[in-house]
């Protein structure tokens, strides 16, 4: 089956249309073994673009673990360039059905525009274990304090720690899987600049990744939402930076590049 490689400031996705009504038989599994770097592809995730009933298209996307993500930002950059590369959608502006509702993309000057939609602090809908969107966790000796939001998909946001690679590594595992984040959590660790944020994230079905963009709409909604910074700037991940705004109809707004690497096909489908 032919797929498409693209990845999102780094985040990198092997791409499958399915618009025509190819299907792909266990694409949790198919993402296990394509995503591998040493085995398959290599790939932070696998795209399948389906037909929508309600948008232009729809989009799932499966983690390298198999695991079926709500949302993903750099994803949905991608899948806007693959619909328009394949000849799916010829206007400026698309709609993209996912699991976390109805997105709009477009193409601007600076890349591509997505609509990220409004960010949710409620704990049971994110979810967390918790009484507040606002919880302390304690890692052996020390206490970070997440600032908790979904995207459509969970975060943790912390400003309490900007950790080197060892420490990042360490980390990320223990708290992606903490109890009191019931279906996971991606992890977000912040440093403040004056004209945005330094951001790394430890992927929730991933683990380290270049970039994620729901991770930096999470970052720059915490940091405006505690008084740290205004409710629009740059968000510099390991892999690139986006653009993001936080719109006064609370409306997150996320644009960036996307890019085609190149394509191929795979056989063992």
């Amino acid at each position: 089956m032919r797929f498409v490689k693209m990845q999102g400031i780094g985040n990198d996705f092997i791409m499958f249309n399915g618009l025509n009504g190819e299907t792909l038989d266990q694409p949790d599994a198919l993402a296990r073994r394509i995503c591998d770097r040493h085995y398959g592809i290599g790939g932070d995730g696998l795209i399948w673009m389906l037909p929508s009933e309600r948008a232009d298209a729809r989009m799932r996307v499966f983690n390298s673990d198999g695991g079926e993500a709500e949302m993903c930002g750099n994803g949905i950059r991608c899948a806007a360039l693959f619909l328009r590369n394949e000849g799916a959608v010829s206007a400026p502006e698309m709609t993209i059905d996912t699991l976390a509702g109805v997105l709009t993309a477009r193409f601007v000057q600076e890349g591509i525009e997505v609509d990220m939609g409004v960010p949710c602090v409620e704990p049971a809908i994110i979810p967390v274990a918790s009484e507040d969107n606002i919880l302390d966790i304690d890692i052996e000796d020390r206490r970070l304090r997440f600032f908790c939001v979904s995207m459509g998909n969970p975060h943790a946001v912390t400003f309490d720690l900007y950790p080197e690679d060892a420490q990042f590594r360490w980390l990320g595992p223990l708290l992606e899987r903490h109890p009191v984040f019931p279906h996971g959590a991606n992890i977000e660790f912040c440093r403040v600049r004056d004209d945005g944020l330094d951001v790394r994230v430890w992927e929730r079905g991933d683990g380290e990744t270049l970039a994620c963009g729901t991770g930096a709409c999470a970052s720059l909604v915490a940091a405006a939402s505690l008084g740290l910074l205004g409710r629009e700037g740059q968000v510099r991940l390991p892999g690139g930076t986006l653009q993001i705004r936080w719109d006064q109809n609370d409306h997150v707004w996320m644009t960036g590049a996307a890019q085609k690497v190149f394509e191929g096909v795979w056989a063992d489908v």
